[in-house]
């Protein structure tokens, strides 16, 4: 990732104590997002895994992008995009979503949480803390079989939501190995459950890692 992208977020996140709950130290991405420079930067920075193979784990840096005379975006001068689709994970991940895929030249899919999509929809489940929640895409109307997809979201922290995700878009037929975020919450071992998902591992590429 980006030196300019790990220099926004350091530089705008905010830091709450005892959020939500005491002894938790709450990182608040928002003022990273509502100045357009670090937007900007954190957009370049994400967007530089979606020109990298799967392979291990990293955080890797990316340069800038540009706009072809249409004004579609045009992949970066880094190399260019090795992903046909960019999925963003309900909510923040639909803005920065958007962001990447326009940095690479690519569509973009948002995966909703359960009940925001007209059926028919793929549902997959999963276990939080204290119950169950779902994710789901819709089931017609987008060809995802053989597609590469890269999924993009604000933060790891277990790793629930990004392996149901995964779990979600493979039984859909798309290929998915790398997941790029703004802020891996390390102690928490997101990145070791993205390990030893069933169909395979899957790489993340975080901006910052707390």
């Amino acid at each position: 990732m980006t030196d300019a992208a790990r220099a926004a977020v350091a530089a705008h996140t905010r830091h709450v104590d005892g959020f939500p709950e005491p002894g938790v130290v709450f990182a608040d991405l928002t003022p990273v997002f509502a100045d357009g420079a670090a937007l900007a930067a954190v957009i370049d920075g994400l967007a530089a895994a979606g020109r990298e193979s799967g392979g291990a784990a990293g955080r890797e840096s990316g340069g800038a992008a540009g706009r072809e005379p249409g004004g579609a975006a045009a992949p970066a001068p880094g190399g260019s995009a090795t992903v046909d689709l960019v999925a963003g994970l309900d909510a923040r991940g639909f803005l920065l979503g958007s962001g990447v895929a326009l940095r690479l030249g690519v569509g973009t899919l948002a995966v909703r949480k359960a009940g925001k999509l007209p059926p028919p929809v793929l549902r997959e489940e999963y276990q939080l803390e204290y119950g169950s929640a779902a994710l789901e895409i819709p089931a017609e109307g987008i060809a995802l079989e053989g597609k590469r997809i890269l999924i993009v979201d604000d933060v790891l922290a277990t790793g629930g939501t990004v392996s149901a995700a995964v779990a979600l878009l493979r039984r859909a037929g798309a290929i998915v190995e790398r997941v790029s975020v703004v802020l891996e919450l390390e102690a928490l071992g997101g990145r070791g459950r993205l390990q030893e998902l069933p169909g395979g591992p899957i790489a993340v590429s975080a901006i910052s890692v707390g």
